[in-house]
């Protein structure tokens, strides 16, 4: 079965976005050649699960083709129904059953890259298989958290945990089953 994996960056006090949604502080942590194991990643996936604002900030400022590269599917979690744009589909129903559905189907594994509402929709359903957390040394003290308060506890082990360069601390942990 293919898992689902998470492969974010948060602040050091928990924060995956300041107020607006703005992603700036991730610049802090830049530096030419490095990709912080994202390329090694993404290689190991074929499918994308991504919340809308977070799509449409990489759109306007990375690049449209960082998800749909022609190579994988791309399920964009919306509450407006859009027509399909090349392998990307505007999803508006049940996350869950999604997520369920891939799952179950042939493939590598499927990469969810946010946004918060939805890491914490599939944390109360115990949809998450890897955490992959790249901490960048910043204490933002506002904005969006990435693990919000009213979802079950859940045990992990402990995979790896890597340092670089510029302050920033990756974290690997897999759901205990």
């Amino acid at each position: 079965m293919r898992k689902l994996s998470l492969f974010i960056a948060m602040s050091l006090d928990g924060y995956i976005a300041q107020p607006n949604d703005d992603l700036s502080f991730l610049k802090i942590v830049e530096k030419e050649g490095e990709d912080y194991g994202y390329a090694d990643f993404t290689a190991g996936i074929d499918t994308v699960i991504v919340g809308r604002k977070t799509y449409d900030y990489v759109m306007k400022e990375i690049d449209p083709s960082h998800y749909d590269n022609g190579q994988r599917d791309v399920y964009v979690i919306t509450g407006i129904t859009r027509p399909k744009e090349g392998r990307t589909t505007f999803y508006t129903g049940d996350i869950t059953e999604l997520v369920n559905h891939l799952k179950s189907r042939e493939g590598k594994n499927i990469y969810c890259d946010g946004g918060a509402e939805i890491i914490n929709e599939l944390l109360k359903h115990d949809l998450i298989d890897e955490f992959i957390i790249s901490v960048i040394p910043v204490l933002l003290g506002g904005g969006t958290k990435l693990f919000k308060d009213g979802r079950p506890e859940q045990a992990l082990e402990y995979i790896t945990a890597k340092t670089f360069e510029t302050g920033l601390i990756q974290l690997h942990y897999n759901r205990k089953k």
